[in-house]
């Protein structure tokens, strides 16, 4: 119960604080003060105290958007392991219903945006599903070098400490499929290089575009559920990296947490030294992902599963 407790704490705490950190590091690089590194949290707090308000020809489907999209990161966020040999949701076959929960929550986000009936969020709507079509195969090969490598499709058992090997063996393959996650995660979570989460210009908008009709409450959803997101996918990518004992017990929250604090840091570093690509350039962008994975895949079968 302790093990669920600090996991679910970590999951619904630590996710707003990551937006401070990468914000503040564009900040810095821009030589800039920038904002409080809280400022996500105080954001929230205000969107949660307002009221929404709903047009006369928008349906449910609209007010369920940003319910169900914060309820599906936060169920896939209970799927994958933080600091602890055991997720609170974990079951055998859990690393597909992580993907498809996290697909979920865009199909909600995309079917709100489309009921408002604005052609100007139907055209970020259909953005955001070229580019998850686009970044899907890219996810499922990653996770395939997890599950190839245990011989489960469970997260659980697949990022159990030494399930990947230890440090000194050749981790290529699941190294691989870290920057795989990094680049699906860019995607995912609508950042630089592929999405601007800054920008107002009507042609460059892709996530910003559907939710701007949605206010108060729901509004404080969408940021929250973004800032998980964030979180999940960079959980994954923690555990790509480091080797699994160092993230397990008492030791590893303080390890994850700076871990995933660095992480952010390396968000906003990528944020502040490039530019964001042509749309036509982010189909290379994602399928140089899957290229990655597949090639981290290909070194797994071939060296044999440990």
């Amino acid at each position: 119960m302790l093990a669920i407790g600090i996991h679910l704490a970590l999951l619904l705490a630590l996710p707003p604080l990551l937006l401070g950190i990468i914000n503040r590091t564009k900040a810095v690089v821009a030589g800039r003060t920038g904002t409080p590194l809280l400022q996500a949290y105080f954001d929230i707090s205000k969107l949660l105290k307002k009221g929404a308000v709903y047009s006369t020809s928008s349906s449910f489907i609209f007010k369920a958007g940003p319910s169900v999209g914060l309820t599906s990161v936060l169920v896939a966020g209970a799927l994958v392991p933080l600091c602890f040999v055991q997720s609170p949701f974990g079951f055998s076959g859990d690393i597909v219903v992580f993907a498809y929960v996290l697909g979920l929550g865009r199909f909600f986000t995309m079917a709100a945006a489309l009921d408002t009936g604005s052609s100007f969020e139907g055209m970020g709507a259909s953005r955001e599903a070229a580019i998850a079509v686009l970044a899907e195969p890219a996810l499922f090969l990653a996770l395939a070098v997890l599950c190839v490598s245990t011989h489960s499709v469970s997260l659980s058992k697949a990022l159990a400490p030494g399930a990947l090997g230890p440090l000194g063996a050749d981790q290529t393959g699941r190294l691989a499929a870290a920057i795989a996650l990094f680049i699906v995660m860019l995607a995912e979570c609508s950042r630089i290089p592929v999405d601007d989460p800054n920008t107002h210009l009507e042609l460059t908008m892709v996530h910003e575009v559907m939710v701007l009709d949605h206010g108060g409450p729901d509004l404080a959803f969408i940021l929250y559920g973004g800032a998980v997101r964030l979180f999940v996918m960079g959980s994954l990518i923690v555990h790509g990296v480091l080797p699994a004992p160092w993230l397990h017990g008492g030791a590893g929250i303080i390890v994850f947490t700076a871990a995933a604090i660095l992480l952010s840091v390396l968000v906003g570093l990528v944020e502040s030294t490039t530019a964001r690509l042509r749309l036509i350039r982010v189909p290379q962008f994602l399928m140089a992902a899957s290229v990655i994975a597949s090639l981290g895949l290909a070194t797994i079968l071939f060296r044999g599963a440990p």
